[in-house]
């Protein structure tokens, strides 16, 4: 049966958590980019102080064993707000999640990944609309983007129900990890989205302590095989009320082609920057088509 919440023990989230360990994964929080301020950082930097605008005060960070050193000094001025998880063996993002269980603590904990940046479409961060959802709803709460058909191979997706008199608030009903057109069709269909658009993950939940003896019977039925993080919010949903916000802003896979690019645009162009980026960009394309 279903708790309707899950207490967010003393009204806050004092503690996130940066996967960064996976193969392709983990050289991309070290590349360097110009942030919203015009100063140079590199991506770990941006999405730590993501996590620090909302309310976080220690980050734990899971890496491969032997690349502290390199996202200590990625972090800048806040590598002492760092804890690393080294994850030893690959197996999987779910296992990845578990490694942090000791520094979790038994409570709800921020999660974003290490091969996203995410610009929010306001003065509040993406993770500061996250965190306070919630507190709010106490319970457990997965940032989602809107997200056309054929990038459906890319994300995790949630199918649900809009929570009434909240116009940016699901109830979590169902998780599918990577699903085909036809899955999504058939299963994640959200009343009130665009024909073709489905509720991919951002990249960022708040998570209940719940999760983790989830993922850990997971991993001892996995019989040395990855452990992914779908299967186990999918049970988390079933177990505990689960939600999904639609937030305002947008996420950036670096992984993806051209997604360093994108993310780099997208951060110019929300910042102080943007008129001589603007600029640049139609001088750029004037040339392009003399």
């Amino acid at each position: 049966m279903q708790s309707t919440k899950h207490p967010t023990h003393g009204g806050r989230i004092a503690r996130a958590v940066i996967t960064a360990a996976g193969e392709g994964q983990r050289t991309l929080p070290l590349h360097v980019l110009v942030d919203r301020d015009g100063t140079e950082k590199a991506a770990l930097q941006i999405i730590v102080e993501e996590a620090l605008a909302a309310g976080v005060e220690s980050v734990g960070v899971v890496v491969r064993p032997g690349d502290e050193a390199a996202y200590r000094q990625a972090a800048g001025g806040h590598a002492g707000r760092l804890v690393f998880l080294p994850q030893a063996e690959p197996r999987g993002y779910g296992h990845a999640l578990l490694c942090a269980r000791d520094f979790t603590g038994g409570e709800p904990f921020l999660h974003m990944v290490g091969d996203h940046l995410y610009v929010s479409a306001g003065p509040q961060g993406c993770a500061r609309q996250l965190v306070e959802a919630a507190l709010a709803e106490d319970c457990a709460v997965s940032a989602v983007q809107a997200t056309r058909e054929h990038m459906l191979p890319f994300y995790g997706a949630v199918g649900g129900r809009r929570v009434p008199r909240s116009p940016n608030l699901y109830q979590v009903e169902v998780v599918r990890e990577k699903p085909t057109p036809t899955q999504a069709e058939q299963e994640l269909i959200v009343p009130g989205l665009r024909a073709g658009h489905y509720l991919c993950f951002f990249g960022m939940h708040v998570l209940s302590p719940g999760l983790m003896p989830l993922l850990e019977a997971h991993l001892a039925r996995a019989g040395g095989a990855p452990v992914a993080l779908s299967p186990a919010l999918a049970e988390l949903a079933a177990r505990e009320r689960h939600l999904a916000l639609e937030v305002a802003g947008r996420r950036y896979n670096l992984g993806l082609k051209y997604g360093m690019l994108q993310a780099q645009l997208a951060l110019a162009l929300e910042g102080r920057d943007r008129a001589e980026v603007l600029a640049q960009m139609v001088e750029l394309l004037a040339a392009r088509q003399a």
